[in-house]
């Protein structure tokens, strides 16, 4: 299975996740220019290196995440989410076009939720997520 997660997340990298994770480290960098948005460059960070390997982890809603995260992700979907949730979109729409993009333009679309609302997630392994070690 290992084998086959980094053959997937090569292929991944190559056709939509560098792209995808410069779009959040641009994010990133306007936060931390921002000062007072250093958390939201920190959840773009995050969501960054998981956006570039994604296969073989996922992620989960963070226990004790609660209304702060819920604000914070308002805020965010203002200013950053929304665009990084159209980036998606526009990058799956080439990837359906083709039968070996398939797979990954749907993982393009799993990942817009999390574009959306990053504050109180959590990246873990796959297996850690439904209750493997």
């Amino acid at each position: 299975m290992k084998v086959f997660n980094l053959l997937l997340n090569i292929l991944w990298l190559v056709f939509c996740g560098l792209w995808m994770a410069i779009g959040y480290l641009i994010a990133a960098l306007i936060c931390f220019i921002l000062i007072v948005t250093i958390p939201f460059g920190i959840a773009s960070l995050r969501i960054a290196g998981f956006v570039l390997w994604p296969f073989g982890r996922t992620t989960v809603r963070r226990p004790g995440a609660g209304a702060p995260s819920f604000v914070g992700n308002v805020i965010w979907i203002v200013f950053a989410g929304w665009w990084l949730a159209l980036a998606h979109l526009i990058t799956s729409i080439p990837l359906f076009l083709s039968v070996v993009g398939i797979p990954f333009g749907w993982a393009n679309l799993k990942l817009i939720p999390l574009s959306l609302m990053p504050l109180g997630q959590e990246v873990v392994p796959t297996d850690q997520a439904f209750g493997g070690r």
